[in-house]
């Protein structure tokens, strides 16, 4: 497994990426909040190659103007993962099962070619409010336990398993940053070296310049 984090307006536009492969930020809210630091915050990931999503947090009702509003502001490229956010909302309310899969599915139509669209929820929404099971290109599962041991037997590709430090930790179950990258079908799979990767590279050409 391989280890990523999710960030909103709560964490900073820039943050650490040292043993991360992957970095969820959210996009967008309903039909009027758009996450004022997601530019900046994706940059950080892409910067250092990590592999990269965007989610929306879905309110209940106008879904397919939800769907529009989060492809249309989200700050994705080809090959970034795009998410549905189904949880309970600041008033208490949430968007039925129907509704969620209204949304996923309209996101895949709008970007479903050049984006893995997925659902994130906790585990009493996946255990006790959801009756489909869908989850379009695959579930992110919030449970906090163990990395790797969600409490359901669906398969899923993400566990967020904590948060620490006030950021939410999670697994991805890929065995490496270049198989998620290849799997969400960036043009490179490859990871942008790190800083040590770099200095150790140009170290070896001064010293090659030197011997010569």
């Amino acid at each position: 497994m391989i280890k990523g984090i999710d960030v909103s307006s709560y964490q900073a536009e820039t943050y650490g990426t040292s043993g991360l492969d992957f970095v969820i930020v959210k996009a967008t809210e309903g039909r009027t909040y758009i996450n004022p630091k997601q530019d900046r915050q994706a940059a950080t990931a892409r910067t250092a190659g990590l592999a990269l999503g965007f989610y929306h947090f879905l309110w209940p009702g106008n879904i397919k103007a939800q769907a529009k509003y989060f492809v249309e502001k989200c700050a994705s490229l080809h090959g970034d993962m795009l998410v549905c956010d189904w949880e309970t909302t600041g008033d208490g309310s949430w968007a039925s099962n129907k509704e969620k899969d209204e949304f996923l599915r309209e996101v895949k139509r709008l970007r479903g070619d050049t984006h893995k669209i997925g659902l994130y929820c906790n585990t009493d929404f996946w255990l006790n409010r959801d009756d489909t099971s869908y989850a379009a290109d695959f579930l992110w599962i919030a449970d906090p336990r163990t990395a790797g041991k969600p409490r359901i037997r669906a398969k899923w590709a993400i566990h967020q398993y904590s948060i620490t430090g006030g950021v939410d930790r999670n697994v991805a179950r890929f065995g490496s940053r270049a198989e998620m990258r290849s799997w969400c079908g960036y043009a490179d799979s490859r990871p942008a070296p790190t800083t040590e990767q770099r200095l150790t590279s140009l170290e070896r050409r001064v010293s090659a310049l030197e011997k010569s």
